[in-house]
C-alpha cells in the first residue's frame, strides 16, 4: 500500500476534490466540557486555504448540533457545515421535523435528563433532531450504570435510531448517519475524489462509503475500515496543511508538462498529444475537432488520459518518430511503446474512415496501462465495459472501444466516470493495444500490426522524399512541413491552425484559446509554404475546400475568418468551467468567438497560394480563377473598412496597416493571375492596388517614430506590418521599411523573441514572443541585407523546437518555455519560410 504522503499528493490532483472530516478528535481535541472544544488553528487556517481553491469543497461533518458547530469552529461560508451526524444541512432544519418526531425528540429529553439527574458527570446535549447522552466525566461504574439505564429504557422506544460514539450516545429521532452526509455532498458538488477524516464509530459510515480515488484517515487506535490512519489532531492538521499546498501546487500547474516537450501523432483525421513518458493526455475523436476522449492535458487525470508505463517506475530514456513519419517510440530501459495513428489501406481522404490508435508495448518485464477515457472533458459520465478482446466505452456519441485481446482488466470507480487498469507481462511477447474510433467491432484487423506500422509510416516517409529541401537546417524544416501536412484534415482538404485548445499565452492567464479549427489564412499560408517545398496537393485540396466553403456563403465579401474543418460555421465560443486548464491557466475554451469578427486580410493569402501554384505550375482551372475572383471582389467593396486584423483584437475595429497589405497583395496578384491563366490585362485592379498603396503609405507610416504602425495615424508598433516588405508592396531597402526593421527590433525583440505588439489591446495580462513574428523578422532582416543577423536569430529559432521537432505559438524569453497551442502551424510555415528566405538571399549575394 502506497504511503500516505503520497495519497495525498495524488488525491490533491482529481480535478473536483471533496475534504470532509468530523470536528471532536479529529480537528478538536476531545475535552470534558464540549461547549471547550475549540479546534487546532492550523487545521481551520489549512480548511481555508482550501476552500478558497478552485475545484475544491470542504465539509465537516459532525455529531454536534448545527449552530454549535458554527460557533465552534467560525469556519467561513465557503465550508460547509452539517450537523447532527448529517441530518442537519441547513440551519432550520429542526423546524421540518414532523410533529410526532417533535414530541418524540421532547420525551427522550426528559428522560436522559433524569437519567443524568441521577449522578455527577453525567450531561445532556440538546440537538434539533436528537439528543447526546455525555458520560465522559463520569466514573467508570457511574457510566456503565447510566448507559444501561439508556439503552434498556428510552433507546428500546420506537421510532429512535441509537448512535455510539466516544463516552457518548445519541438517539435520534430521523434516521441518518456520516455516510449518508459525505454521499450527499459529493453528488451535489459532482467530487471526482473524497478525502474523509474521523476518529469516533459514528465515521465508519463515512468511511465504508469510500471508493475508487477516495482516502479515508483514521485518528488514533482501534479497527477502522480507513485504509490510513494518523495519531492525533495535530498530525490532523499536518495532513490538511500537506494537501492544501499539493492542491495549490497542482492548481497552479506544478505538474505540468512544459509544451515543447509533447509530441503529436497524427493520420489527417485527428490527433494525439503524448507525453514525454507515453501518456496521451489529448486526442479528439472523430475528427480534430471533435470533443476529446482525453483531455488530461487541461484538466489533470480526471479528464481522461491513457497510460502505459513500467510497473517498477523507471523513468524513460528517450522518446523519438521513427525516420520520417509521425510513428512515435518511447523507451525505457527494458521496455518500449511504439505509438501511431494508423494511416493504412489510404485512411487520410476517406470520408467515412475510422480512427484508430495503435499502441505497442514490448520489451521485458511489467507493464502498468491505465485507460481512463472520459467523454467531452469528463462531463459525460464514461463507464466502460468488459467485452471478449477489449473493452467498450458506454455513452459515446461515435462507438469506441479498445481492442486488448488476452488483457486482463481491472475497472474501478472514479467518481461518475471508469478507469480500468491492466498489469501486462511482456515475458509473452509485445502487446498490441487498439483504440478505435467510429465502429464497435472488437475483432482482429486484416492487415497485421506491422503492416498497419509500415504503411502508416510510409504515408508520411513517402510524401517527404518528394519536397525540395534546402541545404540549410533541412531536418527543422523536414519535420516542419510534416507538421504541416499533420494538420490537414484529409478528407476535406482543410488545415487546421493547431491541434489543440486553450494552452495559455502566459501561464496562469486567460489568453486561452481554441485553434483546433481552419482559418482560410493560416490554412493558406501553410499551403503556400509546402508549394514553395514542391508539394502542390495541400494547396490544391486547400482551395477545394475554400471553394465549398465560399458556394455556401451569401458573398465571398462575408467569408468568416474561421470554419470548422469540414466547412462548417463555429457555434459560440463557450468554457469549460470546472477544468484547472493547463498549469493552472483558465478558463479552457472551446468554439472561437474570432469566427464572428471582420477580418479582411484573409483574402490576400488566399490569392498569393493561387499564385504560387500557377508559378508551380499546378493543374489550376477557371474554379480556381472564380475563387481568386471572388476574393478580389471583396477587397474591391470592402477594403476601405476597418477590421479587427490579423491579430483578432477583441475591440473596436480600425483600419489595421497589415490588412490593407492583404488588400494590396490580392488585387495585384489577381491582375497577374487573369493576365497568367486567361490572358486577360485587369488594369481596374492595378489601379485598385495603387489606391490602396497610396492610402496606406499615408495613414501607416508614422514619421516621428520612424516605423510602419500597426493601425491607421497611430503610434502602435507592430509586427504584423514587415509583412509590407516581404510581400512587395515596399522595396526591402526603401528607408522607411529598414527603419521599421529597426524598430521593431528595438521595441518587440527580447532575446531571440520578437513580440506581436506590446499595445493595450482590452485583454487582462500578457503573452510571449510570437514565433511567427520571429520568423518575419529573420526574414526581413535578410530583406534589408543584416544577413548574418538573420541566419544567428534563426539558428536561435530552430532551437525552440522540442525534442521532437515540434514548435507551439509562442515563447517565454523569461522561462524559455513554449507557450500557446501546440502544435501550431504559424511557427512551422515561419521556419520554412525563414529558411528559404535566408537560402535565397545567400544566393542573391553569392551571384
Amino acid at each position: 500500500m502506497k504511503q500516505l504522503h503520497d495519497i495525498v499528493q495524488e488525491i490533491a490532483r482529481t480535478p473536483m476534490l471533496l475534504v470532509a472530516s468530523d470536528y471532536d478528535g479529529t480537528l478538536a481535541p476531545i475535552v470534558g466540557d464540549p461547549a471547550q472544544a475549540a479546534p487546532c488553528r492550523e487545521s481551520i487556517v489549512a480548511l481555508r486555504q482550501l476552500s478558497d481553491l478552485p475545484r475544491t469543497v470542504v465539509a465537516i461533518i459532525s455529531g454536534r448540533a448545527l449552530r454549535d458547530l458554527s460557533s465552534l469552529t467560525g469556519a467561513p461560508d465557503e465550508v460547509h457545515l452539517v450537523g447532527s451526524h448529517g441530518s442537519e444541512f441547513d440551519p432550520g432544519f429542526g423546524a421540518q421535523l414532523t410533529p410526532e418526531s417533535v414530541a418524540l425528540r421532547r420525551r427522550l429529553e426528559q428522560e436522559l435528563a433524569e437519567i443524568a439527574s441521577r449522578a455527577e458527570g453525567l450531561s445532556v446535549e440538546h440537538k434539533p433532531a436528537s439528543v447526546a447522552f455525555h458520560f465522559r466525566n463520569a466514573d467508570t461504574e457511574t457510566a456503565d450504570r447510566a448507559l444501561e439505564a439508556v439503552l434498556d429504557g428510552p433507546a428500546r422506544y420506537e421510532g429512535v435510531y441509537t448512535k455510539h460514539g466516544k463516552k457518548v450516545v445519541e438517539l435520534g429521532v430521523v434516521a441518518t448517519d456520516k455516510g449518508s452526509a459525505l454521499e450527499t455532498i459529493r453528488q451535489r458538488v459532482g467530487a471526482t475524489a473524497a478525502l474523509f477524516i474521523g476518529d469516533d464509530l459514528t465515521d465508519e459510515d463515512a468511511f465504508k462509503t469510500l471508493r475508487g480515488p477516495d482516502v479515508g484517515v483514521k485518528v488514533g487506535e482501534g479497527e477502522s475500515a480507513a485504509l490510513y490512519r494518523v495519531g492525533s489532531e495535530v498530525a490532523v492538521s499536518h495532513l490538511l496543511a500537506t494537501l492544501a499546498e499539493a492542491r495549490a501546487a497542482w492548481l497552479a500547474g506544478a505538474h505540468a508538462t512544459p509544451i515543447e516537450r509533447l509530441s503529436m501523432l497524427t493520420d489527417q483525421r485527428t490527433v494525439a498529444i503524448v507525453t514525454p513518458d507515453a501518456g496521451v493526455c489529448w486526442m479528439c475523436a472523430p475528427r480534430i475537432d471533435s470533443p476529446p476522449v482525453f483531455a488530461d492535458l487541461l484538466g489533470g487525470a480526471g479528464a481522461g488520459y491513457f497510460s502505459v508505463r513500467p510497473s517498477g517506475g523507471e523513468a524513460p530514456t528517450g522518446q523519438r518518430y521513427e525516420g520520417d513519419s509521425f510513428v512515435l517510440r518511447t523507451e525505457w530501459p527494458r521496455m518500449r511503446v511504439t505509438d501511431y495513428l494508423d494511416a493504412s489501406n489510404g485512411r487520410a481522404t476517406q470520408r467515412a474512415g475510422r480512427v484508430d490508435l495503435v499502441r505497442v508495448i514490448e520489451g521485458r518485464g511489467k507493464a502498468v496501462v491505465s485507460f481512463a477515457p472520459r467523454l467531452d472533458f469528463g462531463r459525460t459520465h464514461t463507464r466502460l465495459e468488459q467485452r471478449e478482446d477489449g473493452l467498450l466505452v458506454e455513452g459515446s456519441v461515435e462507438p469506441l472501444v479498445l481492442r486488448a485481446p488476452g488483457v486482463v482488466w481491472r475497472i474501478e470507480e472514479e467518481g461518475p466516470h471508469h478507469t480500468a487498469i491492466a498489469e501486462i507481462d511482456l515475458g509473452a511477447g509485445p502487446v498490441t493495444l487498439e483504440l478505435r474510433c467510429g465502429t464497435g467491432s472488437l475483432r482482429p484487423t486484416l492487415l497485421p500490426e506491422r503492416e498497419r506500422r509500415r504503411q502508416s509510416t510510409a504515408f508520411h516517409a513517402d510524401w517527404c522524399r518528394t519536397l525540395e529541401l534546402p541545404d540549410l537546417h533541412a531536418d527543422a524544416v523536414r519535420r516542419s512541413a510534416l507538421v504541416l501536412r499533420g494538420l490537414v484534415h484529409g478528407p476535406t482538404g482543410a488545415i487546421a491552425a493547431a491541434a489543440t485548445t486553450s494552452l495559455p499565452e502566459s501561464i496562469g492567464g486567460v489568453r486561452n484559446w481554441d485553434y483546433r479549427y481552419c482559418w482560410p489564412r493560416d490554412a493558406s499560408m501553410a499551403a503556400t509554404s509546402l508549394a514553395r517545398l514542391g508539394s502542390l496537393r495541400e494547396g490544391l485540396g486547400m482551395l477545394d475546400w475554400l471553394l465549398g466553403v465560399v458556394d455556401h456563403c451569401s458573398s465571398a465579401e462575408r467569408l468568416a475568418p474561421i470554419y470548422t474543418v469540414t466547412g462548417g460555421t463555429l457555434g459560440p465560443e463557450g468554457e469549460v468551467g470546472d477544468l484547472p486548464g493547463y498549469a493552472g491557466s483558465r478558463p479552457v475554451r472551446i468554439g472561437n468567438s474570432a469566427a464572428l469578427q471582420v477580418q479582411l486580410d484573409v483574402f490576400g493569402p488566399i490569392v498569393t497560394l493561387v499564385s504560387e501554384l500557377a508559378r508551380r505550375g499546378a493543374p489550376l482551372s477557371s474554379e480556381h480563377w472564380r475563387l481568386v475572383g471572388a476574393m478580389a471582389d471583396a477587397v474591391k467593396n470592402r477594403w476601405r473598412e476597418p477590421d479587427h486584423g490579423i491579430w483578432e483584437i477583441r475591440g473596436p475595429r480600425r483600419h489595421h496597416v497589415h490588412t490593407k497589405a492583404m488588400c494590396w497583395v490580392t488585387a495585384r496578384c489577381a491582375a497577374q493571375i487573369s493576365e497568367d491563366l486567361l490572358g486577360r490585362e485587369r488594369p481596374d485592379l492595378r489601379t485598385l492596388a495603387g489606391e490602396i498603396q497610396t492610402e496606406l503609405l499615408e495613414h501607416g507610416w508614422n514619421a516621428e517614430l520612424g516605423t510602419f504602425v500597426g493601425s491607421y495615424d497611430s503610434s502602435e508598433v507592430d509586427a504584423s506590418v514587415l509583412t509590407l516588405g516581404l510581400c512587395g508592396l515596399l522595396d526591402p531597402l526603401d528607408e522607411r521599411f529598414v527603419s521599421t526593421v529597426e524598430r521593431v527590433d528595438e521595441h518587440l525583440r527580447v532575446k531571440q523573441g520578437v513580440y506581436r505588439y506590446r499595445y493595450e489591446d482590452g485583454l487582462p495580462g500578457v503573452e510571449g514572443a510570437f514565433n511567427l513574428c520571429t520568423a518575419w523578422h529573420i526574414q526581413s532582416l535578410a530583406a534589408v541585407g543584416r544577413l548574418d543577423e538573420a541566419r544567428a536569430l534563426l539558428a536561435d529559432y530552430v532551437e525552440l523546437a522540442g525534442p521532437t521537432g515540434l514548435m507551439s505559438e509562442e515563447w517565454d524569453p523569461q522561462t524559455g518555455r513554449a507557450l500557446g497551442n501546440h502544435p501550431q502551424a504559424y511557427s512551422h510555415l515561419g521556419l520554412i519560410d525563414a529558411v528559404l528566405a535566408i537560402q535565397s538571399a545567400t544566393s542573391a549575394r553569392e551571384r
